[in-house]
């Protein structure tokens, strides 16, 4: 029991549920500024995460692709990058999907819906290995080329479903062939139809990899060797440029994946995108509310998933702008990287169990 204690008492694990907290009473004294009642705004959010097995079966929908960008930017920053291109890796993934998932027809079940996913992960890969190798080889910032490919991505993916899979007089792809869907149907019955899909169960089977590989591997030891510092990485006989390389491609992997369950287990078809739909962006939030960790990654795609489905709640029942969850949102994140106001914060508390030691 004492070890368990232990464990919660880390700072790892005190320092984001403080900054939780401390972004919730943020967000509660905005809405009494705005002369709602936050009591009755977050029951509401509660009401409408937890309040029917469809709530529910929505709310594991809206964080799966928040865990997968949120792990793709966790792999890439404990190798020392900053994968700020994950929402373009999660279109070209959605893309690459919505193409396979489509144009392939007559193949089984068994090997459309794991070809699609395989397509749709390589390819966010790819894509991502090229800001990988132009940082290994020409020295170029990730943070650079990820930005720009991100819209690369957008208009081609566009593209892509013009030329390739539009629905004469509509603005969407046609639809995919069953075969490649990963919609679980028996399970969707029961929740009342909410369109949960296996890709939730990949998603966390990815933070179980994340964690085995990046903290019992070999090869994983090298990529935070090297994310460290790569100086001495490069001394230790490690080759950095490769293990760059390396890291991307797997965090585009991650992200591509994401894309690729929301065609193939939600939507079923791509819509042609007016915007960037944002989920590689709301990862990199997720990922630093979990602290780069992959279970963190889990929670904190909870936390971002519950609360943005259950805006929808607040502002039904309460009358509260959605638009006042992106605040709460907000302030979670800037109270985690501010650490030095959570740390003023526990001070006091820290003093007095240091004395309560000393006696």
């Amino acid at each position: 029991m004492s070890s368990i204690l232990k464990w919660f008492t880390k700072d790892s694990i005190i320092y984001p549920l403080v900054a939780i907290i401390m972004g919730l009473l943020l967000g509660a004294v905005v809405m009494l500024i705005g002369g709602y009642n936050p009591i009755t705004a977050y029951g509401a959010l509660v009401e409408k995460v937890f309040g029917s097995t469809y709530n529910i079966g929505e709310t594991l929908r809206e964080m799966t692709p928040l865990i997968m960008t949120g792990l793709a930017f966790a792999f890439a920053s404990r190798a020392g990058l900053f994968n700020i291109g994950a929402e373009g890796q999660f279109i070209v993934g959605m893309t690459a999907s919505a193409f396979v998932g489509i144009k392939l027809t007559g193949l089984p079940l068994i090997i459309h819906a794991p070809l699609a996913l395989i397509v749709g992960a390589l390819a966010g890969g790819l894509w991502a290995a090229i800001a990988g190798y132009l940082k290994a080889t020409r020295g170029v910032n990730e943070v650079i080329t990820s930005i720009m490919m991100n819209w690369v991505a957008l208009y081609l993916g566009n593209l892509v479903v013009r030329q390739f899979m539009l629905m004469p007089g509509e603005n969407r792809s046609e639809e995919i062939q069953p075969s490649a869907s990963i919609a679980i149907g028996w399970l969707s019955e029961l929740m009342s139809n909410s369109r949960v899909h296996w890709g939730t169960l990949i998603a966390i089977l990815a933070a179980v990899v994340f964690y085995v590989f990046m903290w019992k591997t070999k090869q994983g030891f090298e990529l935070r060797a090297v994310g460290h510092n790569h100086h001495a990485a490069e001394y230790a006989g490690m080759k950095v440029n490769r293990n760059i390389v390396k890291a991307m491609f797997i965090s585009g992997i991650l992200a591509g994946l994401g894309g690729a369950f929301q065609i193939l287990g939600v939507f079923g078809y791509q819509t042609i995108l007016q915007g960037s739909p944002g989920t590689g962006f709301d990862g990199i939030a997720v990922a630093l509310i979990g602290m780069n960790h992959p279970f963190g990654v889990i929670l904190g795609a909870f936390l971002f998933g519950g609360l943005t489905y259950g805006s929808a709640g607040m502002s039904f029942a309460a009358d509260v702008p959605p638009e006042l969850i992106r605040i709460v949102i907000g302030s979670i994140i800037f109270f985690i990287a501010a650490q030095g106001i959570v740390r003023w914060v526990l001070k006091p508390f820290y003093a007095k169990r240091k004395k309560e030691k000393v006696l």
